[in-house]
């Protein structure tokens, strides 16, 4: 099922990812399953962030609180990938939850969408998923 994505979000992600450069970016989606309505940037708290990305635990943590609690559903997670592709590492692979949530992955002018789950296409952890662009 592709995921829409506003223009806004579009331009938000790309300049967090070059702000944040040479280290990787990280945060939050939220919104409903076909569509991407926010993206809370959180602190990469990674042992090193140049090569790796880890979204700070207490805002993942309030972030499921809150969706749980009837707030902004939490939909999955992006990153950036500066000195890299704008698809899942091997790394991401062997890192993530195989939940069925989404990935954003940022690099250079490109983002693309995965979602995280088990036997998936690529390193048998995500499967592609389409962006659409959307109004605002």
């Amino acid at each position: 099922m592709p995921v829409l994505l506003s223009s806004a979000l579009h331009h938000q992600l790309l300049a967090e990812a070059a702000a944040a450069f040479p280290h990787e970016c990280c945060g939050l989606l939220f919104g409903t399953p076909d569509r991407i309505d926010a993206a809370q940037p959180c602190a990469n708290v990674a042992g090193n962030p140049l090569t790796t990305f880890e979204i700070d635990p207490a805002a993942l943590i309030a972030a499921e609180r809150r969706s749980r609690s009837g707030g902004p559903r939490l939909l999955g997670y992006y990153h950036s990938h500066p000195h890299g592709h704008a698809e899942p590492s091997v790394r991401d692979a062997m890192d993530c939850a195989r939940d069925g949530r989404l990935w954003l992955i940022v690099a250079g002018d490109t983002i693309t969408a995965w979602r995280a789950t088990e036997g998936g296409a690529l390193h048998a952890a995500f499967d592609p998923v389409t962006i659409l662009p959307s109004s605002p």
